[in-house]
């Protein structure tokens, strides 16, 4: 794996002796490949999928507020410059010259992508290569059945095709991933659904005309087929934007699931999680198969993240909690995650070591677990075929 680099200024983990090895960004999305207008560009500093309210912006968020802290430095402007300076000079360099930058700077050295999501951006390979780093598929499950539906003549061709699709990318992918909570919400019956009552909710779904696929009974069909294989299977849990209710996303709602596949052999990661970040580190600390993201919530609380972070490891055990920037289509989101993830944890760990309540080597231990060993051991990366 090619070496990062951590940009012109030296790494906020530096200076507290953490000596970070490169970040595994275990759940992320691709960037865009064209350069955005302003308005979209602003777009992407939000959960909202509404414009900003009449007379605001974005940029005026915890998000907008680190774009122009960390990122203008790395196009040669000074940090924290007006929102206009900073998009005229990313307009002027070009998206993929952008890219190199923000990205070569992250110190992020594998990017574990969810390639599920539409539009022109960038794929496993293409995204890591801007940084040097290796990129790994991580297949979303809904995606997945919505496209293998299409084309298919009855319910027994369709489930007999999704479970080909599915052991087909078990093959390929380091991970599955299912957004429940937005096709229904986490409060799903635990056990597998019987065939027949899967083929039933194919029958009514294709007879609708295969809109977005949010029948409850196909969703825990996908879940269990995907914790069939082994891999493990990412969750969306906590905020998003609003197509999903926020108190439908709570992860303490899966705690039946979870005592469903104890056993099963496979890891479920909790993801972003906030603002129920302490029920997701509960879930973490009693189930030894459930593990708990601290991505995406670092990055909207900004400065505040250092006491995100710290609630985090409150209960959850240090082998248990993930990195990731959940980055999309945005480099800049790469750059502010890989950044806040860094300064919070240096942050935490320092204070930590200063009241003599851990040891400088035992915070380094701990900071290299989550940022990038722990990820390494659930997907199985040193074994692991990185996305063509």
């Amino acid at each position: 794996m090619a070496a990062h680099t951590a940009g012109p200024e030296p790494g906020p983990d530096e200076g507290a002796g953490l000596d970070l090895p490169p970040l595994v960004d275990h759940h992320c999305h691709g960037v865009l490949r064209y350069e955005p207008a302003p308005g979209t560009f602003a777009a992407y500093l939000t959960e909202s999928d509404r414009p900003p309210a009449a007379g605001t912006t974005f940029f005026d968020t915890q998000t907008g507020f680190a774009v122009r802290r960390w990122c203008p430095p790395l196009l040669d402007l000074p940090a924290h410059c007006p929102p206009d300076d900073y998009l005229a000079r990313r307009r002027a360099l070009g998206p993929d010259e952008t890219r190199r930058r923000l990205l070569g700077a992250t110190g992020i050295g594998a990017y574990l992508l969810d390639t599920g999501l539409p539009g022109d951006l960038t794929g496993p390979a293409e995204t890591a290569r801007a940084a040097g780093g290796t990129g790994y598929e991580v297949v979303r499950l809904e995606a997945l059945a919505e496209r293998t539906a299409i084309g298919a003549r009855d319910a027994e061709e369709f489930t007999d095709a999704l479970g080909t699709a599915i052991e087909d990318a078990a093959r390929t992918a380091v991970a599955f991933k299912s957004v429940a909570a937005y096709r229904h919400g986490l409060a799903l019956d635990p056990l597998p659904p019987p065939p027949h009552e899967v083929h039933r909710a194919v029958r009514d779904w294709m007879a609708a005309g295969l809109p977005r696929l949010a029948d409850p009974v196909l969703l825990r069909h996908l879940v269990w087929q995907a914790v069939a294989t082994g891999r493990p299977l990412q969750l969306h849990t906590g905020f998003g934007d609003p197509d999903l209710r926020l108190d439908h996303a709570d992860p303490a709602l899966l705690t039946d699931l979870v005592k469903a596949t104890a056993g099963t052999g496979t890891d479920l990661v909790l993801l972003h999680c906030y603002p129920y970040h302490r029920q997701a580190a509960y879930l973490a600390s009693v189930f030894p198969h459930v593990y708990a993201d601290v991505g995406l919530a670092l990055t909207h609380t900004g400065p505040r993240a250092t006491a995100v972070l710290a609630e985090f490891l409150e209960l959850a055990p240090f082998a248990k909690l993930l990195f990731s920037t959940d980055a999309y289509g945005l480099p800049e989101l790469y750059l502010v995650g890989s950044a806040l993830f860094r300064t919070a944890l240096a942050a935490v760990l320092g204070d930590w070591t200063a009241t003599g309540a851990w040891s400088a080597d035992d915070a380094r231990r701990v900071g290299a677990m989550i940022a990038a060993d722990n990820a390494r051991r659930v997907y199985g990366l040193e074994a692991a075929t990185a996305s063509p």
